[in-house]
């Protein structure tokens, strides 16, 4: 015999969980939607031999942020605002870690009008940059120093370049490609795009970072395969190792760490 009551409770709590689960979907497929942009950004960028990024810059990145469609709205004042991608790494020449959502958000004073939207790629070269990213939010220009970055052949050609900045700026405007300043510009993390991509609320980029975090989309691995192609670096393609407990738990193992495992953040700082 059926039980009424507990047909109409089931019937009940599926009529609440769909529209959470329907979100959740959606929610993921527009984050996936950022990767495949962010991945194009990058692609054509890197396709423009005159205006690509410097491999001498790049053979130095601990991180790299990829921005599209970074809308700026001005009268009088403005302010710009995007959403994009990070990844890090913890040594050079060291695969990428798993992508991380980010928010680019900046003011601006002075006589302007009109609106704008560009891509924008931020280049990291020090570990302090990853690390501050990694807690929450950087004010470019106050917590970390930026500057416009070189392009093309003119970056390329100076290999002796000293690369002060901690962040190079770069932007591409109606086909234009170059360096631009972003100084008071706020990066936070994205907590909301992160748990709709990772399927897990309380995801943080500590663990996305250190290959802690649930298995990325396609999408992810896509963005890191032109990626890795740009920097000239292998492709990470298995998650994290679990950490073993011992059998006599009074006996602390120490296994060999691998080669390319990824390392816990916050990191020590770049000499």
């Amino acid at each position: 015999m059926f039980d009424i009551k507990k047909i109409i409770g089931t019937l009940v709590l599926a009529a609440l969980l769909t529209p959470a689960l329907v979100g959740m979907a959606e929610a993921g497929a527009r984050e996936e939607g950022r990767l495949l942009v962010a991945t194009e950004v990058l692609e054509e960028v890197q396709a423009m031999p005159d205006s690509r990024l410097p491999d001498a810059l790049l053979s130095r990145a601990y991180g790299i942020a990829v921005i599209p469609d970074v809308t700026k709205v001005a009268f009088i004042f403005g302010g710009r605002h995007g959403n994009g991608v990070l990844v890090v790494r913890d040594r050079l020449n060291a695969p990428w870690s798993n992508p991380v959502f980010v928010s680019l958000t900046g003011g601006s004073w002075g006589f302007q009008a009109g609106a704008q939207s560009s891509d924008i790629i931020l280049v990291f070269t020090t570990k302090s940059g990853v690390e501050g990213i990694a807690g929450g939010k950087l004010t470019l220009g106050a917590d970390v120093s930026v500057a416009t970055g070189p392009v093309g052949r003119q970056g390329s050609a100076a290999t002796d370049m000293t690369f002060n900045a901690e962040i190079y700026s770069y932007a591409r405007t109606r086909g234009l490609f170059g360096g631009i300043a972003l100084d008071g510009s706020v990066i936070a993390i994205d907590k909301t795009a992160n748990a709709a991509l990772y399927g897990k609320n309380d995801v943080t980029a500590t663990a996305i970072f250190s290959g802690q975090a649930p298995a990325a989309p396609a999408t992810a691995q896509r963005f890191l395969e032109r990626l890795a192609q740009a920097t000239r670096t292998s492709v990470r393609t298995s998650p994290a190792p679990e950490a073993e407990v011992p059998a006599n738990p009074t006996v602390q193992a120490q296994p060999a760490p691998a080669a390319d495992a990824p390392r816990t953040y916050p990191l020590e700082d770049h000499p």
